[in-house]
């Protein structure tokens, strides 16, 4: 009986941690009303709850995909449907990715020296290398669900990129050191080896759930690829990372995440 208590105890304390890192979680990468978790504001609370990024994730794809079916059930032209689904992605999210990539955008391609990208980064104002940047994000992502064979397995794939390009985050704020000594990345903290891993695996999970195994080793390889491409060329520009270019990593692999999807479905 102790035992079996024991084990309940366990579950349950582990379940209530998830539940408390998945609302953590979602504060930061969403505008939608995730209840507020005491303690939430404190130093290194983010990173420990990174774990649960690709979570938040499901619910992101979850509530686009959502919004794809509901579009090609009113008889909606592909390209229409997929999108109100990438909308329905900017308004959970409060558009946090798109102006990430289009900061990072900016900065790397305007500014000369290390502290000029930083500033640049850090004005709110958007110029023409990040309108374009998102422009042929959100095209690119359009295109390429718009091609893939019937909404179903567009929806999967908005759910699969969703989460597993979040999970990729964790491993980068563990990896890259801040660029800034404050900003989003400094504040957020550094998480640990377990943090990093699970969230990593979790968001490979849901790939290979929604896009089967060819397709999620397909994903997973690509999306790894996009997120360290991105990690080298900040490195090579600012020494490290921001906020702004976590987003644009989540930018970057959801990108290459559908179109292994596509290759792969």
């Amino acid at each position: 009986m102790d035992t079996w208590r024991d084990i309940k105890e366990t579950l349950s304390g582990e379940l209530a941690g998830w539940g408390r890192d998945c609302c953590v979680s979602g504060m930061f990468l969403t505008r939608l009303p995730f209840p507020g978790v005491k303690g939430s504001g404190k130093k290194d609370r983010l990173a420990k709850a990174s774990r649960a990024f690709p979570l938040v994730g499901v619910v992101i794809g979850g509530i686009a995909g959502a919004a794809l079916l509901i579009a090609a059930g009113l008889g909606l032209h592909p390209l229409a449907c997929v999108f109100i689904a990438l909308g329905a992605s900017a308004l959970a999210t409060g558009a946090l990715h798109e102006d990430g990539l289009a900061d990072v955008a900016d900065g790397f391609g305007g500014g000369g020296s290390k502290t000029a990208k930083l500033k640049i980064m850090h004005d709110s104002t958007v110029g023409t290398y990040g309108v374009l940047a998102v422009i042929f994000s959100v095209g690119i992502r359009a295109a390429v669900l718009g091609g893939l064979p019937g909404p179903g397995m567009a929806a999967a794939a908005l759910v699969a990129a969703a989460a597993l390009s979040r999970g990729l985050l964790p491993a980068a704020m563990h990896f890259l050191e801040p660029a800034r000594k404050s900003g989003l990345a400094a504040k957020a903290g550094t998480p640990d080896q377990e943090a990093w891993v699970k969230g990593l695996a979790l968001g490979a999970l849901m790939a290979f759930l929604f896009l089967g195994p060819w397709g999620g080793l397909l994903a997973l390889a690509s999306g790894v690829a996009a997120a360290s491409l991105v990690a080298w060329v900040a490195l090579r520009q600012i020494g490290g990372i921001t906020g702004d270019v976590l987003g644009a990593q989540q930018q970057m692999a959801e990108t290459a995440v559908l179109i292994a999807a596509a290759a792969a479905l």
